[in-house]
This record gives structure tokens, C-alpha cells and sequence, in this order.
């Protein structure tokens, strides 16, 4: 079964995935819970480190003996929420790459309803090996490199 469509699309230079907002994602008014949005960039983060490659098996056995029990870890955010959503909404998701350098990359990311922003973020991500921040393996740094040559930075 073709699950790809699940992941989302790089177009125009980002990530972008849609994602419905349910019950279980609003508070008691029918308002999007504040954490609920968390989770939906954490879906749009994941999908896009999947499309550039970053779940290929090859890259993955790479970086791991580069890089032995590796991980994406958010260091920080900053997150300003503008507009609400409601149940039965139909959101996108967008991520991309602004830096990548060092053990960390800076992403960019929001949630719109069509072309209205609700929510704008930037975050920090390190990447971490045995528990400390160790700098990006070359095949990770390259796939992301790639990507960003897709969006012409």
C-alpha cells in the first residue's frame, strides 16, 4: 500500500503536509489547544527529515557509524500563535531549513488554514550522539544541503 501521500510534499522550497484538526485537538471551547499545534510541526518536522532522505536505510547505517545512537532533539522555540482553528479544519503544515551548520539547524515552520497564517515558528534542533550534542554527519548534512539547494538559499 502507497502510504506516501501521508508524508506530505516538498514543494516550492518547504515541506508542506495537511493535517485535520479533531476533538481531541481543541479545548472545551472548539479553539485549537495551544499544544496541539506542537504536535502538528513535530508530524511536519518528522515527515520532512523522511522525504529528504533522512529514513533511507543507507543514510540512516551512515550517519549511525558516524554517529551511534544519533537523534533530532528541539533545543528551542519560538512560537507566536495569531490566528485560532477549529474542529473539522483543514490545516498546512510547513517546515523548512534555514541553517544548517555545526550540531544544529534552524528551522522555519507554520500552520495556515488556506492562505491564512495561524501560527509561526523558528526552531533550534541539535543533534545529539550518546546523549551530547555532536556536529551534523556529513551524508545528514549533505541531504539537507540539498534541500536547501531546492529552495535556492
Amino acid at each position: 500500500m502507497d502510504t506516501s501521500h501521508l508524508d506530505g510534499e516538498i514543494r516550492d522550497g518547504r515541506h508542506a503536509m495537511q493535517v485535520r484538526v479533531f476533538y481531541e485537538d481543541t479545548d472545551f471551547t472548539g479553539i485549537v489547544y495551544h499544544a496541539s499545534y506542537l504536535r502538528f510541526m513535530e508530524r511536519g518536522r518528522t515527515n520532512y527529515l523522511r522525504l529528504i532522505g533522512a529514513d533511507q536505510r543507507a543514510l540512516f547505517e551512515e550517519t549511525e557509524k558516524e554517529a551511534p545512537g544519533f537523534a533530532f532533539v528541539v533545543r528551542s522555540m519560538t512560537i507566536d500563535y495569531l490566528k485560532p482553528a477549529r474542529m473539522d479544519d483543514v490545516l498546512t503544515v510547513t517546515t523548512s531549513a534555514e541553517e544548517v551548520k555545526g550540531a544544529s539547524m534552524m528551522l522555519a515552520q507554520g500552520v495556515s488554514r488556506g492562505a491564512e497564517v495561524l501560527v509561526t515558528a523558528k526552531v533550534r534542533c541539535a543533534f545529539i550522539s550518546d546523549g551530547k550534542a555532536r556536529p551534523i554527519p556529513k551524508p545528514l548534512r549533505l541531504a539537507m544541503r540539498a534541500d536547501r539547494e531546492r529552495q535556492g538559499t
